[in-house]
């Protein structure tokens, strides 16, 4: 387990004191096929929710020391039902937020048959492993750009609600939500484009903010292979325009990585889960963690 030595002596999140010592970057934590994670903090549990594998459209991990280790709940699927537009075991990249109101939303995408395109569903839960019931239309579609994938939440400051996600056409979309945070409200808006830099596509869109500053991490190239990276962009308003930074975040070989990507940061910014891949074949993304320093807006472990 490679580790850089990047000590954080005390960082409270939700109301939780990470006051163990980390390195920056740690892991596999969760040594199984655990690709695409989300991280969602409560009181005394923290929860990280990951793409199909085997017979589960949606894996999930439990953390009772604050992140530090992780126990994959074998079996659990926290979304046995996928909704009646969705196709079983053809689902990614889940996000799950707490409402507030006793209520955690899961957002996730997954492949409609109808269209043989990927969509956006919502589910919502009482218990954060599930089971969630999901609403029985997805949330956003996106068919004129080849749909969506990829969804993330966000709460601003004032309370609004918006949702974020990868617009199958390779730019990262978004969208205001009402105070359900399953009703999209106005029209979706393109937050940021694919470049050069970014070969082939750009996906994994999670959005943050951080001292005033959007913070939107994405991944970029091509999933299956060493390209694959962690890049951010930062912006003055929630739509942008979002400024990419200079170089990505994380790439092949920092820490003895390969291919990390599909980060998913805590809301304060310190502290993240993403996976990087073990073995090529067959496909294998473990699920790793880092503590998140920061220069300004420069994003650092």
């Amino acid at each position: 387990m490679p580790f850089r030595q990047h000590f954080l002596s005390l960082t409270v999140l939700y109301g939780i004191c990470f006051n163990c010592v980390y390195a920056a970057v740690y892991g596999p934590v969760i040594s199984a096929n655990f690709p695409d994670p989300a991280i969602l903090v409560t009181l005394n549990v923290t929860y990280a929710y990951a793409t199909n594998s085997g017979n589960i459209n949606i894996q999930v991990a439990t953390s009772y020391d604050n992140g530090t280790t992780w126990t994959l709940l074998d079996g659990v699927d926290a979304l046995p039902d996928v909704g009646p537009w969705a196709t079983v075991n053809l689902t990614w990249a889940p996000d799950v937020i707490d409402r507030g109101d006793g209520t955690f939303v899961m957002y996730y995408a997954a492949e409609s048959p109808s269209q043989m395109t990927h969509r956006v569903g919502a589910a919502t839960s009482t218990n954060p492993v599930g089971p969630y019931t999901p609403q029985t239309q997805p949330i956003a579609c996106q068919t004129a750009g080849g749909g969506a994938i990829d969804p993330a939440g966000f709460q601003d400051v004032d309370g609004q609600r918006y949702i974020v996600y990868k617009v199958d056409g390779n730019n990262l979309g978004g969208e205001m939500m009402e105070a359900d945070a399953l009703t999209p409200t106005g029209d979706p808006v393109q937050i940021l484009d694919r470049g050069p830099q970014d070969g082939p596509l750009i996906e994994a869109p999670v959005l943050i903010l951080h001292n005033g500053t959007y913070v939107l991490t994405f991944s970029s190239n091509c999933y299956n292979t060493d390209l694959y990276d962690i890049s951010y962009a930062t912006a003055p308003s929630v739509f942008g325009p979002y400024m990419k930074a200079s170089s990505p975040f994380l790439v092949t070989g920092d820490d003895g990585l390969t291919g990390p990507g599909e980060v998913t940061p805590t809301p304060d910014g310190t502290f993240m889960v993403f996976h990087a891949t073990v073995n090529f074949n067959p496909l294998t993304g473990c699920m790793y963690t880092a503590t998140i320093s920061w220069n300004g807006t420069a994003m650092n472990v």
